[in-house]
């Protein structure tokens, strides 16, 4: 009974030597290309728009599909996560998603206001201050760095940390 037992831990210990050398290899490995999506060839996810005030959210990709909700927000910020023919599957902030058709949404990038800031003339905390703007705002995006976002809502212009918005990927860039 001892030596199989010897011979167990043996096996067992092989076996958790090599997973932890393929993770290890799996982590310093290049990261991967990034997904395309089938019917356009765009990345996936990537950050859209709604382009109408009502736009009605599927179950399927298919006009036969029940509707489950009704997007009513027009430039509201959404993440394609799915191409199917003529249908997008979306996910909004809260992660609520469906199939769109693709005649609903915009490639203009909007974000939505995570929580009250104040956006400023310069990508600078000590950057003069221009306006604030509350939660829930719907601002258009601009040029992105590492950190900052330039936002335009309601006749001004400026920019905000990027940390506070939802509709822009941490390491995005923009010009």
């Amino acid at each position: 009974m001892t030596i199989w037992l010897s011979v167990f831990l043996a096996v067992a210990l092989v076996a958790s030597n090599v997973n932890a050398q393929e993770v290890s290899q799996s982590t310093n490995a290049p990261s991967a290309a990034p997904v395309l999506g089938p019917e356009t060839n765009l990345p996936l996810p990537r950050y859209v728009s709604l382009k109408a005030s009502e736009s009605n959210v599927r179950r399927g990709p298919s006009l036969s599909h029940r509707i489950d909700w009704v997007f009513q927000r027009k430039s509201m910020p959404l993440r394609v996560v799915a191409e199917y023919g003529h249908w997008r599957r979306v996910v909004d902030r809260e992660g609520q998603g469906g199939w769109v058709h693709y005649t609903m949404l915009s490639g203009a990038r909007t974000v939505l206001i995570e929580e009250d800031v104040m956006i400023r003339r310069r990508p600078d905390q000590s950057g003069l201050e221009v306006a604030e703007l509350q939660a829930g705002v719907v601002a258009r995006l601009g040029e992105c760095g590492p950190d900052w976002c330039l936002l335009t809502a309601a006749g001004h212009r400026g920019w905000s940390q990027k940390a506070h918005l939802w509709g822009v990927a941490p390491q995005e860039l923009r010009e």
